[in-house]
């Protein structure tokens, strides 16, 4: 029977997320939403954080500007910028854990994750890395990924779903897509599973380095 864990990423979003919570909290389930740091400076979207934190989601931290994977970054103090920052503003909503979740970069998986710079930042802040394993393209399919995702997500035991609390009508179809997931036998849990963990508590996974651009290749590429 697959089971699925639900995360949501870039928002919070006035147009977006009061859809997605409502749904949830309408069938009692419980996600991760991997949040914009920047975004948590407008108090309306802070205030739709602090709604899911209460209604018993995960808060992770999604870099503050998501402006592209971290390995691929080649300026001082990135990583700070990206994933401090955001870390500071999370102060009170931050799962435990301290989640936080790469920039893919149109759901790829490989080293252009993170730079050294981020990994050796996400290990003295004890930070659990977590990625995913089904990502149906919403942000640019909104009416058709539905069909990709429950495709995805059956074709596994065990997937981490990637939606985003985003503006562009995707999430309408969000209860109707559980429907069909719930009525093709799937069930959900809020927990990672190990295959999509490359850090715990600021710890190594084995595999971790599958996803990291080593300085030297990253000076290489910008000399």
């Amino acid at each position: 029977m697959p089971e699925v864990t639900l995360t949501f990423d870039n928002g919070p979003e006035p147009d977006a997320t009061p859809r997605v919570l409502d749904v949830l909290r309408g069938r009692g389930l419980r996600a991760t939403f991997f949040v914009i740091g920047e975004k948590l400076l407008d108090p309306a979207r802070r205030n739709l954080a602090e709604r899911a934190r209460a209604e018993g989601h995960w808060i992770g931290n999604h870099t503050w500007t998501h402006a592209g994977p971290l390995g691929l970054r080649r300026d001082a103090g990135h990583a700070e910028a990206e994933i401090g920052r955001t870390e500071d503003l999370l102060d009170g909503l931050a799962h435990g854990d301290r989640l936080f979740r790469p920039v893919g970069g149109g759901g790829r998986l490989g080293p252009h994750l993170l730079s050294e710079a981020s990994l050796d930042l996400l290990a003295a802040g004890r930070h659990t890395v977590v990625t995913w394993s089904a990502v149906p393209g919403d942000w640019r399919d909104p009416d058709g990924w539905p069909d990709t995702a429950l495709r995805q997500c059956l074709d596994a035991a065990r997937s981490v779903l990637v939606l985003h609390d985003l503006p562009n009508g995707a999430m309408r179809h969000l209860d109707a897509f559980l429907d069909r997931l719930v009525a093709s036998g799937a069930t959900f849990t809020q927990h990672f599973p190990d295959s999509c963990i490359l850090m715990r508590r600021g710890r190594a996974e084995p595999g971790l380095a599958a996803y990291v651009t080593p300085a030297t290749e990253a000076g290489a590429a910008s000399g």
